[in-house]
């Protein structure tokens, strides 16, 4: 979410528009006043949809409308108060936003890593427990009385399509099923639900919001921005990489909110899309939740793409298409006139109207003084706590990913008191802005990478190597290498910012910025053992000069490691953590440029050079693998057992295609009833092996590649992960379940999922079994 202007002209709006601050929390039917006790939506032993009709029923057009919007008033003779949609939770409760402020006795929250490094760990529980302090911290803030609502628009679940969207930080990467399971767990941990989905007593801790509905991955790419872009997006494509993220994120994370996006999609606007809101968000997938537009997304409809002819037609398309509340104001100047021009019916406006006041009374925010109710002792002991930052600092350095490691150049020597270290780099001591990335509150601590090296190294000497910052656009080369040659190691501390990459700025190149490249090969040239090269960054660049380069000894990737960041790197790099991180996205070369960002195909097209999208369709060179990650340990597998490993489809119901004039019978996953479905799953098996000296996180993920390659197909795909924990020498089993039905079925060119006949290959690292689809 973002409104039409920069993060910065956000940040300060935030920071200067607060509500007058009270004592206790805005809430509805305060039971010490009389009127509210005669009134049904007062009741709480009435079902949700009674009380809402019964609100709708006493309130008149104009105070209808006023609620429609992400700042809605207060209704002060029905004893209901002001209440602001528009807050922001991405990894820990952020400053960006409306609804909250930092200006009491909470006066910061916990940042967590980046999405893009806490998706590496590809540790489902661990993406709960983030979710779940998040919330917590989020309805402390609101009992303390400085939130003014509990609607968080967060998580972005939208495929990181192309490595220079500056968005593509938010997001858990390029796979969809990876991104399906990170928006599951978050959304369970945030609401209060427990892991496997159970609800709290019908009670939101909080509200998530996945977004940005759907295909939305190119911010403002030359001279396209998101505003006016038009994805075009095929029906194969749209089914088996944009949509299933938020489909799990409706049907198994039962997300209370949807955020319709800024772009069209093959030309509909998202937010005017009723096929998109109406008939598969709530027909399809049954959605009970609210609908929002993205900031400023209404006034787009008409404004910049033209779409409607005029301002009230665009709110009609909006409300007609079942957008529910919208952030801005284009509602507020235009829905009156709209309704007087029988443009919008009533019923249009109540059923908006039903699904808001539904997810407030959902939140307890009409059941009387919350701090009596479900989650009212959560208080400000809550926010900032030791838990919740160590679970910050656990996420940092079980994300970060370690790229090279020769030969065994770390762990570096801890126990030797005459060891000396340069830290060199302009992200060795950057702000908190780079460390934590966009969209972050005020963190409860700041560790910067230089600080965490001194934990170990107190006499650490530092140099920034570039002027202003990452850009780097001059280097103080010579200065940096005579810092190296008198020090045992050197770490480099290279990278991006959020002056490269961020909302509304998508790269233009995949190469480190200005003069990084020649500082490394010059430093690693001068210095007397092989460096260590960390990289901060989002989205991918291409470092194969240092790869291949035997003076530089090793490569780490640390995200945007969070308010921890530099204790976690520290600890891997000294050899007190065992990095087990794995990639979530392809890391390109950098000629990948030459794909326009505006073409949203992620199958590969030979006959006209378009090598695809995401390590399941590119058929190109690579510079690291999705899901590379190295480790201080060695680690083994074999299959001990899959179960049910010849499928059999009924040959008189399948369907015939003919491919390379090759008969091929398939069967349309629709067709079989969830039963089937379950009765074809196959449980696997898989032994691994800690054959390191050191305990290690460890994720093991569980791949699919059809034995002979189809049009169409995946190259191969991630079909299950877990993580497990082993002590050094350690062995166990890990047990996965696939569904033929949801992990070995494809989208063909008409959107359905389908099951072919054939041969394919479950892959662990480099262990292979095989399947067989049998018509």
């Amino acid at each position: 979410m973002a409104l039409p202007f920069t993060f910065a002209t956000v940040l300060f709006l935030t920071l200067h528009t607060v509500s007058v601050h009270s004592s206790q929390p805005p809430f509805a039917c305060d039971w010490s006043n009389p009127s509210s006790r005669s009134y049904p939506f007062c009741n709480p032993k009435l079902p949700i949809p009674q009380r809402t009709k019964d609100l709708l029923s006493r309130l008149t057009l104009d105070e209808k409308l006023s609620q429609l919007v992400n700042t809605a008033p207060s209704i002060p003779r029905l004893g209901i108060p002001a209440y602001q949609w528009w807050s922001e939770a991405l990894h820990g409760v952020g400053s960006v936003g409306r609804g909250i402020r930092f200006n009491g006795s909470i006066s910061s929250a916990t940042s967590f890593p980046q999405v893009i490094l806490s998706a590496a760990t590809f540790d489902s529980l661990l993406w709960y427990r983030i979710g779940r302090a998040i919330g917590i911290e989020a309805r402390a803030i609101y009992n303390a009385a400085q939130a003014q609502g509990l609607t968080f628009w967060a998580p972005n679940i939208n495929i990181f399509r192309d490595p220079r969207w500056g968005r593509g930080q938010e997001t858990p990467g390029e796979d969809p099923l990876l991104t399906s399971g990170y928006a599951v767990s978050y959304v369970r941990g945030l609401q209060g639900d427990s892991f496997h989905g159970t609800k709290f007593r019908g009670h939101l801790q909080a509200s998530a919001c996945c977004k940005h509905f759907t295909a939305y991955d190119l911010d403002k790419w030359k001279g396209v921005d998101r505003f006016l872009f038009d994805a075009r997006v095929t029906l194969q494509d749209l089914a088996d990489t944009y949509q299933p993220p938020f489909q799990s994120c409706v049907q198994q994370g039962g997300a209370s909110g949807i955020m319709c996006a800024y772009n069209r999609v093959n030309g509909v606007p998202s937010c005017a899309d009723f096929n998109l809101l109406t008939t598969t968000a709530r027909k399809q997938w049954d959605f009970h939740g609210y609908i929002t537009s993205d900031c400023g997304a209404v006034g787009i409809i008409h404004d910049q793409q033209g779409f409607a002819k005029s301002a009230e037609d665009a709110v009609a398309d909006v409300l007609r298409a079942g957008m529910d509340v919208e952030c801005g104001t284009y509602l507020t100047d235009h829905a009156k006139s709209a309704v007087l021009q029988k443009k919008v019916s009533m019923s249009q406006i109540d059923r908006a109207l039903h699904n808001l006041f539904s997810i407030r009374m959902r939140l307890g925010l009409f059941d009387g003084n919350p701090s009596r109710l479900s989650f009212g002792m959560i208080g400000p002991n809550h926010v900032c706590s030791k838990e919740h930052q160590y679970l910050a600092l656990e996420a940092a350095r079980n994300g970060i990913v370690l790229l090279k490691n020769s030969p065994t150049l770390l762990p570096l020597p801890k126990t030797s008191p005459s060891i000396s270290l340069a830290v060199i780099g302009p992200n060795a001591n950057a702000s908190p802005l780079t460390l934590l990335g966009n969209y972050a509150g005020p963190p409860c601590k700041f560790v910067t990478i230089l600080q965490g090296f001194q934990h170990y190294v107190k006499n650490a000497v530092y140099h920034p190597g570039c002027d202003g910052g990452p850009k780097c656009s001059s280097a103080q080369i010579e200065q940096a290498v005579e810092v190296a040659k008198k020090v045992d190691y050197v770490v480099l501390v290279m990278g991006l910012d959020q002056s490269e990459e961020r909302e509304e700025r998508d790269r233009i190149h995949l190469d480190l910025p200005g003069k990084q490249l020649e500082l490394i090969i010059s430093v690693a040239e001068a210095s007397k053992k092989p460096v260590i090269l960390v990289l901060l960054c989002g989205g991918p660049v291409d470092i194969s000069s240092a790869k291949y380069n035997h003076k530089v000894g090793g490569i780490l990737w640390a995200g945007y490691p969070g308010e921890l960041g530099g204790i976690a790197l520290a600890q891997i790099i000294f050899g007190d953590h065992n990095p087990g991180g794995r990639l979530p996205i392809t890391w390109y070369p950098k000629d990948y440029i030459k794909v326009p960002m505006t073409d949203m195909r992620m199958r590969a097209d030979p006959s006209t050079g378009y090598p695809g999208r995401t390590y399941r369709f590119y058929k190109g060179p690579k510079v690291y693998e999705f899901g590379y990650g190295l480790s201080y340990s060695k680690y083994s597998y074999e299959f001990v057992s899959v179960t049910n490993d010849k499928l059999h489809l009924n040959h008189s119901s399948t369907h015939l295609m003919i491919e390379n004039s090759e008969n091929i019978r398939y069967k349309l996953v629709s067709e079989l009833s969830d039963h089937t479905c379950q009765s074809m799953s196959l449980s696997v098996t898989v032994r691994v092996q800690n054959h390191g000296s050191m305990v290690g996180k460890h994720p093991v993920l569980l791949f699919m590649r059809p034995k002979n390659q189809k049009s169409g197909s995946p190259v191969k795909q991630l079909v299950a992960f877990q993580s497990v924990m082993l002590d050094a020498g350690e062995m166990t089993h890990v047990g996965f379940e696939v569904s033929p039905c949801e992990h070995l079925s494809r989208a063909n060119e008409a959107g359905a999922m389908i099951i072919e006949e054939g041969s394919h290959l479950l892959l662990v690292d480099d262990q292979e079994h095989p399947i067989d689809i049998i018509a």
